[in-house]
Parts: structure tokens; C-alpha cells; sequence
């Protein structure tokens, strides 16, 4: 399916036994990689205090990445807003498109930005989901509830180190309507008084939203005619009802005549089922770290996998994203992103492959695109 693009999404995890230095090598190759494969996109997700990844400011590992690249586009994926604000991250984009024009993502997200106990809104969506599955049978799995890992202590802790004390994050829609304005150069303050972002002003970002759910994200995006990427690696149950509420919110601007739209998925493909399968079992124990609160840890061997101590708590807890994991041959894991394709009208799909080598992560990346290719 040459007519569907596939990027990259990566994590920057640091594998057991290795440092965030060479997490960090192991990325910029990857996209070098990913780059003479065909993939369209390479993108960089951000998080914080979690020790088995590195990939805490998606700016300076871009600007790195793009000294290294030549033709990949390259993105955020996403610039979480809950602790920027919008000069800030205009400013740091402007500067790495000052000396690599037209190749940047703007990928912004909302994480950081809803208080604990708020609740995450629960639209319905327009897509029947009938025992579990889409019309043309992609698991959809129960809704997850992230309120355990939300209200955490780890994660109050993460917002007060991030904000300046007494700090409060800007409304979203207001923030990007204010990251709109300072690209566009039109910005006005409520007094009237213009702002204009050297570099950053006019600079050749495409911007996207990044949405788990069809709430707040989704309608943000579509209501002012932007890209969107939805998830459905993170929360595989909620990506129909994100895509919908951002298709039943689109209006055209002057950036997007129509809606637009990439979905993300968890992938390992290996030459057969078996290896891929093999390659594949850390991922349990590392999504189980993620969910408890306790920060990612560095990614498994399979051999450190199969020792890991489980209980029925913790089975259940990272059900839905290990029966989400798309794992297999490259046709067994084609077959299934084109479903996921299918089901969700995705222009696009993001792929996301953690090993604990590097080399069988280039080497999954690889053997999807060729088979990507063929179809």
C-alpha cells in the first residue's frame, strides 16, 4: 500500500545493559535508516523521568537528527503544551527550520495540561463497535483508565519540576491558536501589541495535534483545519472515537482544505512469527512500568522478559496494548496495519518498534517497508 505513507515514531528507550548516550546514537541511526527505507516521517515522542527513555525535548534531538539526515521529514510527536508556552515552542522550532527549511513536524500534544481527577471526556463514537471489534474486525479493545497513572505521585512530581512555581499552563485551544498566530505572524496581544518570533515567524512547519480520544485534542484540530495523528498504540480503545470527533469537527482553512489524519500502532516484524515473537517479549514488563506509575524501564531481553514475576493484576493492566501489538512475519503485521488502515480512514500510519537490540529494530523496519511496498 505505497498510496498510505509510514512513518516513525520513536521513544528514544535506552535497552538494558546500555546508556541514554547510546539510546541516543541508536535513534539518529535508526533515522538515517528509516530515511533510505522510505519512510516519510521520523518523529520523536516526549517524556520525563523515566529512566528507560531518553527522549525528554523532541527540539534538541531533531536538531541533532537533522544534521544527520538530508530528505526524512522529521517531527515532534508531540511538544507536550502543558508545561510551554507557545513563544517557547515557536521558538525552538523556528530555529531548527532557520538551518533546515520545510522539513519539520510540528506535533503538539495536551499531556501535563488536565489537572488529576479531571475526567477524560467520553464521546461516542460514529464508528459501530460491535464484542469488541470494528466493522471490519480491528480489536477495539475495553477503555483503559489512565486515573491510576494520572494522579500518581510521580506524576505530581513531574509537573511541579517542569512548571516554574506558581506556574499555571495556558488554556489549549487558546495556546494553539497562539502558536498559529506567532507561525503566521498576525499575533496581537489582548492590548493590541504585536509579537514576531525571530527565527520562527513564517517558519515552514506543518502542524499536527496529537489526540487519544475524540475530546478536547480532536475537536481542536478539526475545528481549526490541522492534521491529526490519533493512537492507537497508546489507547487502541478510543482511536475510532478520536478520528471520528476529528472529522465531525473539521473545517477547511488555509492550511488544510480537508481532514487529515495518522494513526499510530505498536509493531515488531521479524522474518517469521517465532522471532518476531521472541523479539517482542520485553514489551510486557515495559508497558507494566509505564501503567504502575513507575517510569519506564530499560527495555528487557527477551531472557530478562521471561523471568519477569507476574500477577493477575498485572496481566490484566497491559491486556489491551499486548493484544493491540501488531507482532508477526511481514505479511502477518501488513495484513494488520492495513486493517488498522481500513477501520480508522488513515491517510497515514506512525510505527512504533521497540527491541532490546538495535540491530533487529532496523532490521523490523525494514522488512515492513519492503513489504509495505509490494502492495
Amino acid at each position: 500500500m505505497p498510496d498510505i505513507p509510514l512513518g516513525v515514531l520513536d521513544l528514544v528507550p535506552i535497552p538494558s545493559g546500555s546508556t541514554a548516550a547510546d539510546a541516543l546514537r541508536n535513534s539518529i541511526d535508526l533515522a538515517q535508516q528509516a530515511e533510505r527505507f522510505g519512510y516519510a516521517r521520523y518523529w520523536f515522542a516526549e517524556h520525563h523521568l523515566n529512566p528507560g527513555v531518553a527522549g525528554t525535548s523532541p527540539a534538541v534531538v531533531l536538531a541533532l537528527t537533522a544534521s544527520a539526515t538530508s530528505t526524512i521529514r522529521l517531527g515532534s510527536g508531540a511538544v507536550q503544551l502543558g508545561h510551554r508556552t507557545a513563544l517557547s515552542t515557536v521558538e525552538e522550532f523556528g530555529l531548527i527550520d532557520a538551518l533546515h527549511p520545510g522539513r519539520f513536524d510540528l506535533g503538539l500534544g495536551r499531556s501535563g495540561g488536565r489537572p488529576p481527577g479531571q475526567p477524560t471526556p467520553e464521546p461516542a463514537t460514529a464508528t459501530p463497535v460491535l464484542d469488541g471489534r470494528a466493522p471490519n474486525g480491528l480489536l477495539i479493545p475495553p477503555r483503559f483508565n489512565f486515573e491510576r497513572l494520572l494522579g500518581s505521585p510521580r506524576i505530581a512530581l513531574q509537573g511541579r519540576l517542569l512548571l516554574l512555581p506558581g506556574a499555571q499552563s495556558q488554556g489549549y485551544a487558546e495556546q494553539i491558536d497562539d502558536i498559529l498566530a506567532l507561525l503566521a505572524g498576525t499575533y496581537r496581544s489582548p492590548e493590541g501589541v504585536e509579537a514576531h518570533v525571530v527565527p520562527g515567524e513564517g517558519a515552514e512547519v506543518e502542524v499536527w495535534i496529537l489526540g487519544s480520544s475524540g475530546g478536547q485534542s480532536a475537536e481542536t484540530a478539526g475545528a481549526r483545519g490541522l492534521r491529526f495523528a490519533a493512537n492507537y498504540h497508546v489507547s487502541p480503545a478510543t482511536v475510532l472515537e478520536a478520528v471520528d470527533g476529528y472529522r465531525a469537527h473539521f473545517q477547511p482553512s488555509d492550511l488544510l482544505d480537508k481532514p487529515y489524519v495518522s494513526v499510530s500502532a505498536d509493531v515488531v516484524v521479524a522474518d517469521d512469527d517465532d522471532t518476531a515473537r521472541e523479539l517482542a517479549a520485553g514489551y510486557g514488563p515495559w508497558v507494566r512500568s509505564i501503567r504502575t506509575a513507575e517510569g519506564a524501564i530499560e527495555y528487557p531481553t527477551p531472557q530478562e522478559a521471561r523471568v519477569h514475576p507476574w500477577t493477575d493484576e498485572d496481566r490484566e493492566l497491559v491486556r489491551d496494548r499486548l493484544d493491540t501489538q501488531f507482532v508477526g512475519s511481514p505479511g502477518r503485521v501488513a495484513d494488520r496495519l492495513a486493517q488498522l488502515q481500513e477501520a480508522t480512514g488513515a491517510d497515514e500510519l506512525l510505527i512504533t518498534t521497540i527491541t532490546h537490540d538495535h540491530a533487529d529494530r532496523v532490521r523490523s523496519y525494514e522488512l515492513l517497508a519492503e513489504e509495505w511496498s509490494r502492495r
